[in-house]
């Protein structure tokens, strides 16, 4: 951890073709002469309002990458083509003259807020023109700058330079060029002066990673190969022992008999950072797949394979046992449940705990402790495969898995064919919830996770128009399990749901929910039933579908039961599973719903419409059976005619 990059390998690792630099500042501040003087080595004579772009070639700088510099005018008129400017731009030269303290001021009254008000992300160095002109009695630059910097978290570096005299001109567009290129911002925090914890997390998982004989430190010749990995050059054994010796002054518990702990690997990167050796640790993160924003790059869990709307991915058996492994490995007090520290230990080498908000957050069953059963843990993984793929998979990689995409996942077969074969091979299923508000939705979802309304208190309630996912294993009579996914459909966005032609590919069975003693629930149960049933008809996305009756334990609306009946047998699906959540009898509804999927073509409700459509199927092929058997009598006839003819002549 000595040494440092090549200069193209840098370059290659930053991923950047080129780093776009715009000098803004107040008139007269010395813009257009401090570029000029960088591209000619000399102090211009003559220099023009706005000098025209500046291009400096790759070898100008160590990192190899071309930087082109934009002058800009400050005058009024031409704001707009300063602000586009800005918005375009890499990083960000804000000058002040020297001898004009007035331009000073302006920074924190004007150009630094206007930075803001734009929203910019990038990086600014605040650039003292005219160095030779100063003052000398005038304060430093660090007393000038401490306030502001305080205030603008955003500048990235303050330096003072003269044009005239030559002096510190090239290091303005190297410290611009480096702020791209090896950015604070995504590593330290100045104000806390620390690592930041996504920069934390990610050195964790490095640190692991090189941690070959897993004993909690690097040691030696672990060292070594870590340097030689990240930096291509080994470390010597007295520059391995001046780093350990270097650590164990500032930090005792950085180094053990072992080697480096990994405090005090964070430690060192802390410290390379505070002096200014950001390329150190940018280096090694993006050694390790990292980008700017410290998550494994895009190319490096990207989904290669493809697949139909209505194909969706599972984990394969290999990665089932590596997660078993993991939640074994985590589970420290060995009580069968991951508490929330277990949890975020389990995630600490991940840029953040992807189960921290929704839909993740409360989609599993907890135990009163708040820990998560090895079901649970496994069903959340199946949910996020089902959802988000590339995430699942980056996910995987940063507690470790060292298999390839294709090897964590398997594709399953199309609805569409399983519904032809009458058979499905799918281990994860997702059922759409639908319903009035009211009708007892939510409630089977809380069920299904064990936090129903007995357990479940006011404050836990949530928004009744918020999409809700409830995941869990079901363990059907043959004692095989299942993954099922409850997906509830706020009734608001059903509309919206359905505009999508795709939009039932991913279902494998819909629930269709309704009070059993209020006969408009029963009534909104069945618009939806027919919207679904419609939309499957007309896109081919038919999904098979059950009715149920909730509430069961209060007095029943004796319409809606009949009409309900009469529905579902009109419509071709089983008659109406009444439930009644209070009690705790589900009748079974969970095992029922996935013994629907199974049988993915059974259960699918046919429309009015939809009937007269397959009649007149029926009637068509029926029609062109009846010409094509037609046709062949008339072939055969005409074929027996010719023989009896060729006889004839052949006779006479």
């Amino acid at each position: 951890m000595a040494g440092a990059t090549s200069p193209a390998a840098s370059a290659n690792l930053a991923g950047k073709s080129g780093v776009r630099v715009v000098v803004i500042g107040d008139p007269g501040t010395g813009k257009s002469s401090l570029v000029v003087a960088l591209a000619t080595e000399q102090f211009p004579e003559n220099v023009p309002r706005v000098m025209p772009p500046t291009r400096l070639p790759a070898d100008y700088f160590p990192d190899r990458v071309p930087i082109t510099i934009i002058d800009t005018s400050s005058s009024p008129e031409q704001k707009p083509k300063l602000i586009a400017e800005c918005q375009a731009a890499d990083a960000v030269v804000l000058t002040y003259a020297c001898d004009r303290p007035a331009t000073l001021e302006r920074l924190s009254s004007f150009w630094l807020p206007e930075l803001r008000r734009l929203q910019l992300k990038t990086p600014v160095i605040v650039v003292g023109c005219k160095l030779d002109l100063r003052d000398e009695q005038q304060v430093s630059l660090e007393q000038v700058m401490a306030p502001i910097m305080q205030s603008f978290r955003e500048i990235e570096t303050c330096i003072e330079c003269s044009a005239l005299r030559q002096i510190q001109v090239p290091e303005v567009f190297y410290y611009a060029q480096k702020a791209v290129l090896h950015p604070t911002a995504p590593l330290f925090d100045q104000e806390a002066q620390s690592l930041k914890p996504r920069c934390v997390r990610a050195l964790k998982r490095i640190f692991i990673l090189c941690d070959n004989d897993k004993d909690g430190a690097l040691s030696d010749v672990e060292l070594n190969d870590f340097q030689v990995r990240c930096f291509s050059a080994p470390l010597q054994h007295t520059e391995i022992s001046g780093v350990k010796r270097v650590v164990q002054e500032k930090l005792p518990e950085g180094v053990n008999d072992n080697g480096l702990t990994l405090t005090g690997f964070l430690f060192l990167h802390a410290l390379f950072i505070e002096k200014g050796r950001l390329e150190t640790t940018w280096t090694v993160l993006r050694k390790f797949g990292y980008d700017n924003d410290i998550k494994l790059r895009d190319d490096l869990i990207a989904m290669p394979i493809k697949r139909a709307p209505d194909q969706t991915l599972e984990l394969t058996s290999e990665v089932v046992d590596f997660l078993r492994g993991i939640f074994n490995m985590f589970d420290i007090d060995n009580d069968g449940a991951l508490l929330p520290s277990e949890l975020e230990e389990l995630f600490s080498t991940a840029p953040e705990n992807p189960w921290s908000s929704d839909p993740y957050k409360d989609s599993a069953e907890k135990n009163v402790l708040g820990g998560l059963s090895l079901e649970g843990f496994l069903s959340k993984w199946a949910l996020m495969t089902l959802r988000d793929p590339a995430n699942s998979y980056a996910n995987l990689v940063y507690v470790g898995y060292p298999g390839e995409f294709s090897s964590a996942f398997t594709v399953t077969r199309k609805r569409r064919v399983d519904r032809k074969k009458q058979q499905t091979l799918r281990n994860v299923f997702q059922c759409y919830v639908f319903g009035a508000r009211g009708s007892g939705k939510t409630s089977l979802l809380q069920s299904f996770i064990g936090s129903g309304p007995c357990n479940r208190q006011p404050s836990d309630a949530l928004p009744s128009n918020s999409e809700r996912f409830a995941t869990n294993s079901v363990e059907l009579p043959d004692g095989t399990r299942k993954t099922l996914i409850l997906r509830e459909i706020p009734e608001g966005d059903v509309r919206s749901l359905l505009s999508d032609r795709e939009s039932l590919a991913p279902c494998d069975v819909a629930v269709f929910f309704y009070d059993s003693c209020d006969e408009y629930s029963w009534q909104r149960a069945r618009d939806l039933l027919v919207q679904v049933a419609t939309h499957g008809e007309n896109t081919g996305y038919e999904v098979p579908c059950l009715i149920v009756a909730a509430k069961d334990d209060l007095d029943q609306c004796a319409q809606a039961l009949q009409e309900s009946t009469r529905v579902s047998q009109d419509m071709g699906i089983e008659t109406p599973i009444p439930i009644s959540v209070k009690l705790r009898d589900l009748n079974n509804i969970f095992c029922r719903i996935v013994h629907v999927a199974q049988q993915p073509h059974l259960s699918i409700p046919e429309t009015e419409a939809g009937k007269t459509r397959r009649q007149y199927r029926q009637l068509l092929n029926r029609s062109l059976m009846v010409v094509s058997v037609g046709a062949a009598v008339a072939v055969v006839g005409i074929a027996a005619y010719r023989v009896y003819a060729a006889r004839k002549n052949s006779s006479s």
